[in-house]
């Protein structure tokens, strides 16, 4: 069995070409019916603000992996300067049941969240010819930063500006990363990023919902985290794709807001599988996008799997003994 670390992780390096067409593999997978994944399950217990979830999945095809990512959220941690998210993926093998991997880092979770994201900004992109986009990122950490390193790597030729909030000062040398590129702004306030941008992705670990504003013609906004915007504001989006509806509909999601607010129901989504149905989202340049990722497990599994062979090709990995 191997076990793969964040520096170890790290040193492989994020190509995120690849593990966007990691997570289409897995989609592909999915609407063929080659994938399993229970409801996940939340632990809470004391401060119920936190969780540790279970994750297990199998994903057939050409991926053909089985597995279970074991992942706790603390928000407060970051006020103790700590890392919200700690993870731990165990991969098994899908003929024995056998483990063979551990991957020990959070860093997973938060590569298969933008690299999903990838997916369908790549997916909108091909059905529309949107032109040039101006993006907004509210919530510059760990997940924000990894929006911005996909965004720049595949999204460069269609993205003018970008503009970020965060709560906390940003950090200028995380920006200084991209000193290249001239055309980032910080701002004071999220009304500002939300004002200059057409493209805008939510990446906060927020409870409180304070975006107010009505969804503009055109704007796609990526809700990554879930629990940003007021329900009427999902209510009035022309076109809402969720990863999957029995998962998101729950644990206070702006999804479920809108279920539990305006009706909103799963026949007024489409799930992420409909991506591969060229049709969907066609005809959106006058209409409102909004994508809402509670995060699935066969991506997780996928990801890993990814991260695995190539720690295999690569013989970066620390071996474990029975």
């Amino acid at each position: 069995m191997i076990y793969i670390n964040e520096r170890i992780l790290r040193n492989l390096g994020i190509r995120w070409n690849d593990l966007i067409d990691v997570i289409r593999n897995a989609t592909h997978s999915l609407k063929e019916k080659k994938t399993n994944q229970p409801i996940k399950p939340y632990l809470r217990y004391n401060n119920l603000t936190n969780r540790i979830i279970a994750m297990p999945a199998y994903v057939g095809g050409q991926i053909n992996s089985a597995g279970i990512k074991w992942i706790a959220s603390f928000p407060d941690n970051i006020k103790k300067n700590i890392k919200r998210a700690h993870a731990v993926i165990i991969l098994n093998d899908t003929e024995t049941g056998a483990p063979i991997s551990v991957i020990n880092t959070a860093l997973i979770s938060g590569i298969r969240t933008a690299s999903v994201s990838g997916f369908v900004l790549q997916e909108y992109i091909k059905s529309n010819n949107p032109g040039a986009f101006n993006c907004g990122i509210i919530g510059f950490g760990p997940i924000g930063q990894l929006h911005l390193d996909m965004i720049f790597e595949n999204f460069s030729d269609y993205v003018e500006k970008i503009f970020i909030y965060d709560k906390n000062p940003i950090d200028i040398d995380v920006l200084s990363r991209y000193n290249r590129h001239q055309n980032i702004t910080v701002c004071n306030n999220w009304e500002d990023v939300y004002e200059n941008t057409n493209l805008f992705i939510t990446c906060t670990v927020s409870s409180d919902r304070y975006i107010s504003k009505s969804p503009k013609k055109g704007g796609v906004y990526l809700n990554v985290s879930l629990r940003d915007f007021n329900p009427d504001f999902v209510s009035k989006t022309d076109r809402i794709l969720v990863d999957n509806w029995e998962e998101i509909c729950r644990e206070n999601t702006d999804i479920e807001r809108a279920n539990l607010e305006f009706g909103l129901e799963k026949k007024d989504v489409a799930e992420i599988t409909e991506l591969l149905n060229s049709e969907f989202l066609s005809n959106l340049d006058k209409k409102s996008f909004m994508f809402n990722p509670m995060g699935m497990a066969i991506y997780d599994i996928a990801v890993a799997k990814y991260y695995y062979n190539l720690a295999k090709e690569k013989k970066q990995f620390i071996e474990l003994e029975d």
